[in-house]
C-alpha cells in the first residue's frame, strides 16, 4: 500500500502518495501547471523550465516534474515570482522560434502556441536568438523534420528510445548548438527510422509533420481522364471526427464516406474489404503451417514500421513473418487487376489514394516491390518499364484526409452519410477490429478455427486480447488443438517477443506486433492530441462497430468470396502469389 503524506498546496492542506512528483501532486488535486516537455512515464527531461513552481523554503524555483513530494512540503504554483519565471522562459523559447504559425502544419494543435496564450504572453521582448536558419530534412518520404522549430524538449529522442527502441534520432551538440539530428546529421531516410511517426505524434511544435501529399491528389481529382478511388483504413472512421470537433471515440463511417463522394473520388472504397482478404490469406499461410509443420510461430506483416524494424534489427527472423502484403497493398493490387478488368477500366488511368492513420504507409507504399498490378499488366497491355506504376499511388493521412475535406468547404458534421461503394466496400467485423491492438490476431483467430474444425465459432470475441497491454498472451482451444498465441504494441514490447524467436524459445505459435501503442488507433497519422484515454475511446468504437456488422467473420465476406470465385481461385493460389504476397529486404542488422 503506497505511503501517504501531507503538504499544502497554495495554502491548501492536501495528501497525496509519497511517490509522487509536485507535478503530479498538484495534478490530482486539480491544479493545473503548464508544461512542455514532460510526458507521463515517457519524458522527464525537465529541460523546458515551464513547470516552475515555488517551494517553502527552498532558494530557488523547482521544475515541478522531476521534484518529489516530501511530508510538510508547502508549494506556491501562482506566485508573482512563478508567474514571472514561467513567462520569461516561455519568451526565451519564442524569440528562436520560427514566426509562421498562421501556415505552420501544427496551427491549430501547437502546444506552444496554445501555452503562451494561456500564459499571458503578448510579447516577446528578446531579439531573435537564431540567426541562420537550419535546413530541414526531407530526406524520408513519411516524414519531415524542421530543426527551426524544435524547442529541444525531448519528447521525439525519449519515444524514438524508450516506447519503440529504435533510437534513430538523439540530441547532438552543446549550447547553442544543440540539436536533435540522425546519426551523422545523415538524415532519417539514411537512419533505422522505421517511419512510425511517433515522434511526430508527441511533438508540441511543428518540427516534425508528415510529408504531405495533398496537392497530388487534387490535381488528380481535376484530371478527367483519371479513375480516382479511395480505401479507407478501420482506424480512420474512429477518430476522423475529432478534427470537426466531435469527441474521441465517435463512429463518422457514414459521413466520412459522403465527404470523400463529394470531393470528387469516383469510388469511395474500405481498406476492410482488404483487411478481409489478408486474412484469408495469411490465415490460410498459418493453417499451412501448423498441418505442414512449417516455421512457427507466424508473425503478422499488416504494420510497415514493424516491418522495418524486423529489417533493421532482427533481419534473421524474417522467415517467421507473413508474406502477405498489408492490407493497404492488397488493396491497390486488387483494385488495379481484378477491379479493373472486371469494369474495363485501364489500369493506367486508376489512381489509388489510401487514407491511413499511419505515417509509415508513405514508406509501404513506395516500396519497389509494391508494383505488382504493372507485372500483371505488363506483357498484357506491351507495357514499357517507362510506364510503370505502383498498386497505391497516394496515401493520405487522416489529418491530411480532414484538410482536404475543409479546403472544399464540405459541412462534415451535418452529412447525412452514405455506404461505401461495392464490391470493394464490404466488409465484416473481423475487418474492422484490425484497426486496434489484437484485432488482427482476433480476427484470424475467427476464421481459422472455423477453417480447421469445420465447426461454427459461437463466442467471436476474444476478450483476452484486447485492451492497451504491452504484451497480452493467450491459449485458445481449436477443437483439442492448444494454440499459444501473443500480442505486442510497440516496438519496445515486439523486442521481447523477437529476442525469444531469436533465441528459438518462444512458445508460441502466432504473433500479432503493432508498431503504435495502442494499434492503428494510435497511428502518428491520427488527430493530435492522442493520448491513452483517447486511444480507449476509440478502441471501444472500433469494437461498437464490430458487434454492429452483420457479418462478423472474414471468409463469410460476399465480396471476398467473390473475388475467389472469379479472379483469385483460392487463397495461396498462383494470382495470390504474385498479387498478394510479398519479400522483405535484409537491412544491416542493428546490435
Amino acid at each position: 500500500m503506497a505511503k501517504n503524506i501531507s503538504l499544502k498546496i497554495d495554502g491548501k492542506p492536501c495528501n497525496c502518495e509519497a511517490s509522487l512528483t509536485v507535478l503530479e501532486a498538484c495534478q490530482k488535486n486539480g491544479i493545473n501547471i503548464p508544461t512542455l516537455c514532460y510526458l507521463k512515464d515517457i519524458n522527464k527531461e525537465a529541460a523546458c523550465s515551464i513547470c516552475l513552481v515555488e517551494i517553502k523554503g527552498a532558494k530557488n524555483l523547482a521544475r515541478s516534474c522531476v521534484t518529489s513530494v516530501k511530508e510538510g512540503m508547502e508549494i506556491a504554483t501562482n506566485t508573482p515570482r512563478v508567474r514571472n519565471a514561467r513567462k520569461l522562459n516561455m519568451e526565451l523559447l519564442l524569440a528562436g522560434h520560427p514566426k509562421d504559425c498562421l501556415c505552420c502544419d501544427r496551427n491549430q494543435s501547437c502546444e506552444l502556441r496554445k501555452l503562451a496564450f494561456d500564459m499571458g504572453i503578448s510579447q516577446v521582448r528578446f531579439p531573435k536568438t537564431i540567426k541562420t536558419e537550419l535546413p530541414l530534412d526531407t530526406t524520408s518520404v513519411s516524414l519531415v523534420r524542421d530543426p527551426n522549430k524544435c524547442i529541444l524538449c525531448g519528447r521525439c529522442v525519449s519515444v524514438c528510445s524508450g516506447i519503440q527502441s529504435v533510437k534513430a534520432i538523439d540530441f547532438s551538440g552543446r549550447g547553442k548548438s544543440s540539436k536533435v539530428t540522425t546519426f551523422f546529421d545523415s538524415g532519417l531516410a539514411n537512419s533505422v527510422c522505421v517511419n512510425c511517426g511517433q515522434c511526430l505524434l508527441v511533438c508540441p511544435t511543428g518540427a516534425i509533420t508528415e510529408q504531405g501529399a495533398t496537392d497530388g491528389v487534387w490535381q488528380e481529382l481535376a484530371d478527367p481522364k483519371k479513375f480516382v478511388v479511395v480505401e479507407v483504413a478501420p482506424a480512420v472512421r474512429a477518430a476522423i471526427g475529432e478534427e470537426f470537433g466531435m469527441p474521441a471515440g465517435t463512429l463518422a463511417t457514414a459521413k466520412m464516406t459522403q465527404a470523400l463522394r463529394k470531393l470528387g473520388f469516383a469510388k469511395v472504397f474500405d481498406t476492410q474489404f482488404s483487411a478481409d482478404l489478408t486474412i484469408m490469406e495469411e490465415g490460410y499461410e498459418l493453417i499451412g503451417r501448423i498441418k505442414n509443420k512449417g516455421k512457427l510461430p507466424l508473425i503478422t506483416s499488416c504494420s510497415p514500421g514493424w516491418i522495418k524494424f524486423a529489417e533493421h534489427f532482427f533481419p534473421g527472423i524474417l522467415g517467421h513473418v507473413s508474406s502477405c502484403k498489408s492490407p493497404q497493398q492488397m488493396f491497390g493490387a486488387i483494385a488495379k487487376t481484378y477491379y479493373a478488368e472486371k469494369y474495363n477500366l485501364d489500369p493506367r488511368n486508376i489512381v489509388v489514394v489510401s487514407i491511413m492513420p499511419c505515417t509509415a504507409k508513405k514508406f509501404e507504399a513506395k516500396r519497389p516491390e509494391m508494383k505488382s498490378a504493372f507485372a500483371y499488366w505488363k506483357d498484357k497491355l506491351s507495357l514499357k518499364e517507362s510506364e510503370s506504376f505502383y498498386d497505391v499511388d497516394y496515401v493520405l493521412t487522416t489529418r491530411e484526409a480532414s484538410r482536404l475535406i475543409k479546403e472544399a468547404g464540405i459541412d462534415f458534421i451535418n452529412l447525412a452519410g452514405e455506404d461505401f461503394d461495392a464490391p470493394l466496400g464490404v466488409s465484416t467485423g473481423a475487418a474492422v477490429i484490425f484497426g486496434a491492438t489484437g484485432g488482427v490476431m482476433e480476427a484470424a483467430l475467427r476464421t481459422a478455427y472455423e477453417v480447421l474444425t469445420g465447426k461454427n465459432l459461437e463466442k467471436v470475441d476474444f476478450m483476452e486480447l484486447r485492451g492497451l497491454t504491452g504484451i497480452k498472451v493467450a491459449e485458445v482451444d481449436i477443437d483439442g488443438l492448444k494454440v499459444k498465441v501473443a500480442v505486442a504494441n510497440s516496438l519496445s514490447n515486439a523486442r521481447v517477443l523477437l529476442d525469444e524467436v531469436k533465441a528459438g524459445r518462444s512458445p508460441y505459435v502466432f504473433i500479432e506486433i503493432m508498431t503504435c501503442p495502442g494499434g492503428c488507433i494510435g497511428g502518428a497519422g491520427q488527430p493530435i492530441p492522442t493520448d491513452e484515454a483517447v486511444r480507449l475511446k476509440r478502441i471501444e468504437a472500433i469494437y461498437r462497430e464490430d458487434k454492429n456488422k452483420a457479418l462478423r467473420k472474414s471468409h463469410e465476406n460476399p465480396a471476398v468470396q467473390a473475388l475467389y470465385k472469379e479472379f483469385l481461385i483460392k487463397p495461396l493460389g498462383e494470382k495470390s502469389h504474385h498479387l498478394l504476397h510479398t519479400h522483405y529486404t535484409e537491412r544491416k542488422e542493428v546490435k
